[in-house]
């Protein structure tokens, strides 16, 4: 079976409908990373969402590739997007596939700064959709992770570190966390960030971050198959 929209024509998607009202909606961002690819807050959930799709047989939306990402508008190939934009577009998206039958939703986001549109949040409370939003950093599965290996996730470092969003090596030495506190001081995001990394290892070996991957992907795709009727 394809999973993502993009494999499918509009007589497929009727077709799914028949049997399943499910559908995973990818959030992220297009902002620095450090040493890793300007899209690794997209990559890192498309990655996640097809592996759960292939064990839930749920269609994959294409990713919504923008975010709020404004802090990080000093370091070139950042795009933001206002709160205001982020909320507008991510309820046109979800109104477009209520209208066609669709109405539980899966929302694998992998940007801090989203957040989930009140809106959406409404359509919930009221049984007009069912609405699941899922930070996978922020999952179970991450914090056990993090204290079974004695590690501390945060942005750029070893837990955003895939094979598949990784573009050069990155250093060796861990990075001292940084003050975020400095930014409220009249400090710029590059004054206070350096390389853009938060602090901590920026890669751990890749067995590992498989193995994060797995645990990310099975409490996720609980999450999923919770929401079949």
């Amino acid at each position: 079976m394809n999973f993502m929209l993009q494999d499918l024509n509009w007589m497929d998607v009727e077709r799914y409908l028949e049997r399943d009202n499910r559908i995973i909606l990818l959030t992220g961002a297009t902002e620095q990373h450090a040493y890793l690819s300007l899209l690794t807050d997209i990559l890192i959930p498309s990655r996640l969402a097809l592996a759960i799709a292939e064990r839930e047989n749920v269609l994959i939306a294409p990713p919504f590739n923008f975010g709020v990402s404004e802090l990080f508008l000093d370091f070139p190939g950042t795009i933001s997007l206002s709160p205001a934009s982020f909320d507008a577009v991510l309820n046109d998206i979800v109104d477009s596939l209520i209208m066609q039958g669709f109405s539980r939703f899966f929302i694998l986001n992998g940007h801090g700064g989203n957040k989930l549109p009140s809106r959406l949040t409404e359509l919930h409370l009221e049984g007009l959709a069912v609405i699941s939003w899922y930070d996978w950093w922020r999952s179970d599965a991450v914090k056990d992770f993090e204290d079974e290996y004695g590690l501390a996730m945060d942005h750029a470092n070893w837990g955003e570190n895939f094979t598949f969003n990784r573009l050069v090596d990155s250093p060796r030495e861990p990075k001292n966390t940084v003050n975020l506190d400095l930014l409220s001081e009249g400090n710029t995001a590059r004054e206070v960030l350096g390389d853009g990394c938060f602090g901590g290892e920026y890669q751990v070996a890749d067995d590992l971050m498989q193995l994060l991957f797995e645990r990310v992907v099975e409490e996720a795709a609980s999450h999923v198959a919770a929401l079949k009727e």
